[in-house]
């Protein structure tokens, strides 16, 4: 009988804190990266498929994302 007791952890979702994890360690960015997207950003704003067409291998969400959770001024 006890093959078919899972514990409750290996059926729950991730929580928010482990997917938040999870993508700041997908946020990590070059400085080379880093100074693109500022200089993009300065030229066409919040336009984030734009900027991301610059940069090979990242995505729109990944880019905006990046820039909310490091240069956002909601404070």
């Amino acid at each position: 009988m006890a093959e078919s007791q899972h514990s409750s952890s290996e059926n729950t979702p991730p929580t928010d804190s482990q997917e938040e994890t999870s993508m700041e360690s997908k946020l990590e960015f070059s400085e080379d990266e880093e100074t693109l997207i500022i200089r993009m950003y300065n030229l066409v704003g919040e336009r984030w498929s734009l900027i991301a067409g610059r940069i090979p291998g990242r995505t729109a969400e990944e880019i905006e994302k990046y820039w909310n959770t490091r240069y956002s001024t909601s404070e």
